[in-house]
């Protein structure tokens, strides 16, 4: 079966002809796939049949749930558990993996929500679901009147305790039949697409999660002779949209321009990439369920990147400093989607004998055993198709041009340091790139400006980075806050970076880039890649 492209970069995202298949059949109408990024198994509702099922690539399909309320839409919390819009229960679920089961919200001002559809949940914990009446109809649902009046989007905020009402985010009367809802990678902006109106809406995201600036993303996905509405709904890693149509599934840039059709021997109803890449779209499309694989990866969700709460981190050794906070574990960390950033670990940067050794550099780095944990990481990523890049400041003899407005530029002019062909340029021992690592080289403190690194990384398809360097309040920190902006999932091993002294390091660590970044260690790193 060919797929459509109606832009050049459809190419880049799916080939014409990449297969489609069917990895189970005989269902009465699928939604919700949903992949477990530690099991490697999809999960799918059946709402009319009231049950849900897993899928075990290798094993086949089976039944996990008897009656499942007529669960629709799923995802995963940070601890994994997962959360389920039950259509016959008017009610957003979570499903512990100790079993039980706690109502999260199922009314709003007193009301019975219609029938919560679609959730995505946001980094920092906030949930997001769409409430169209589909639950309350014939076949999807339980028939009973509807007591809302209107069909919302809510969001259950960070901190959100079972039962508590949800918060109204959108307008009451935008939407029809508001379904489907994704997050861009950088959770800047919000799509909610509406089955009624066949249209899609994008919105700015506020900082108390209220859906600003909304304006139509695209419209008119009908048709009279090919079968399909939007429903579910998806983005990529690079914010291209993926929602379901006639003919199969839509794909549109980040602006709204179309850029092809993946094509279905069914209407579809709702998908989610899966696979240890994260580069399969498996697809629910009513009686069955398919899989296609693509050229892309999908929008890292947060529970791809969750560790249970019961998975502890590796605990402080007796040789680490006693005032080492207790640092965030890790969920396991795809190889072929993450990049080791080994940042300025030059001689004049960071040991003795170079320009910049009176600042108390090479003792602090010495201290973090930040060259030794640096080469383990490097060492342990290679194995597992990290790509790894050196990022190197790099100035011409006599500097030439480099402006002396701030005290790091007239201190980089003042030691003659990092001058190309010295000694103090190259990078500290034991870290010299091997076969395979790519070289950034770069005039200023950020890795990002100035420099090939984020054509490296959009052209490979890595959206984790795991950040490492000297100077950690500088170079380290800045670089994890432009990628944070940029939407890459930044990791910061702090055994594996270093500055001037330990407070600081402290400062940046345990304050600046708690808000950007995963802080962790690097015996974490190593323990999570796969």
């Amino acid at each position: 079966m060919g797929h459509i492209a109606t832009d050049d970069r459809f190419a880049a995202l799916v080939e014409a002809h990449a297969p489609v298949r069917q990895i189970g059949t005989g269902y009465i109408f699928t939604e919700g796939p949903l992949w477990h990024p530690q099991e490697q198994t999809l999960l799918f509702s059946d709402m009319p049949g009231d049950v849900r099922r897993q899928y075990v690539p290798g094993q086949g399909v089976r039944e996990l749930a008897r009656p499942s309320n007529k669960g629709n839409g799923m995802t995963y919390d940070a601890d994994l558990n997962l959360l389920v819009c039950e259509h016959a229960t008017s009610s957003v679920v979570r499903l512990g993996r100790d079993g039980s089961r706690t109502v999260l919200a199922s009314h709003f001002e007193g009301r019975e929500l219609n029938s919560p559809n679609d959730i995505v949940m946001r980094r920092d914990g906030a949930i997001f679901f769409t409430d169209p009446t589909y639950g309350r109809m014939e076949h999807f649902g339980v028939p009973r009147p509807l007591q809302m009046g209107f069909q919302g989007v809510y969001m259950l905020p960070p901190g959100h305790q079972p039962g508590q009402e949800p918060v109204l985010v959108s307008d009451r009367y935008m939407f029809s039949q508001p379904n489907g809802l994704c997050l861009s990678p950088c959770e800047k902006f919000i799509w909610v697409n509406d089955t009624d109106q066949a249209n899609i809406r994008k919105f700015d995201l506020g900082a108390d999660g209220r859906l600003q600036n909304g304006r139509i993303f695209a419209s008119g996905i009908r048709e009279d002779l090919r079968r399909g509405v939007p429903d579910g709904m998806k983005s990529d890693k690079d914010g291209n949209i993926y929602v379901t149509a006639p003919g199969g599934i839509w794909v549109y840039d980040f602006h709204g321009m179309k850029l092809g059709e993946i094509q279905l021997p069914e209407m579809a109803a709702n998908l989610h990439w899966g696979d240890s890449d994260w580069g399969t779209l498996y697809i629910c499309a009513e009686t069955s369920v398919y899989a296609v694989r693509t050229q892309t990866q999908g929008k890292m969700e947060a529970f791809m990147t969750a560790q249970p709460a019961a998975v502890k981190p590796p605990e402080t050794s007796p040789a680490q400093s006693a005032d080492v906070q207790p640092q965030a574990a890790l969920a396991p960390i795809t190889g072929a989607r993450t990049a080791l950033i080994l940042q300025d670990l030059q001689n004049d940067v960071m040991i003795a004998g170079g320009a910049f050794a009176g600042t108390g550099s090479p003792d602090h780095a010495t201290a973090q055993n930040v060259v030794a944990n640096a080469r383990r990481l490097a060492e342990a990523a290679r194995a597992k198709g990290v790509m790894v890049i050196h990022v190197w400041m790099v100035c011409e003899e006599g500097h030439p041009h480099l402006a002396q407005h701030c005290e790091l530029m007239r201190g980089l002019k003042g030691e003659n340091a990092l001058v190309r062909g010295t000694w103090g340029v190259a990078p500290a021992a034991g870290l010299e790139p091997q076969p395979g690592d790519l070289v950034v080289e770069k005039m200023l403190m950020s890795a990002w400006e100035t420099s090939r690194l984020e054509s490296y990384l959009r052209h490979g398809g890595r959206d984790t980075i795991i950040n490492t360097g000297a100077w950690t309040n500088m170079s380290v920190e800045h670089t994890a806050r432009t990628g944070a902006d940029k939407g890459f999932h930044m990791i910061v091993p702090e055994d594996a970076c270093s500055t001037m002294n330990a407070d600081w390091h402290r400062a940046s660590i345990d304050y600046a880039m708690q808000n950007v970044a995963t802080v962790t260690r690097t015996d974490a790193v190593i323990a999570a890649l796969r």
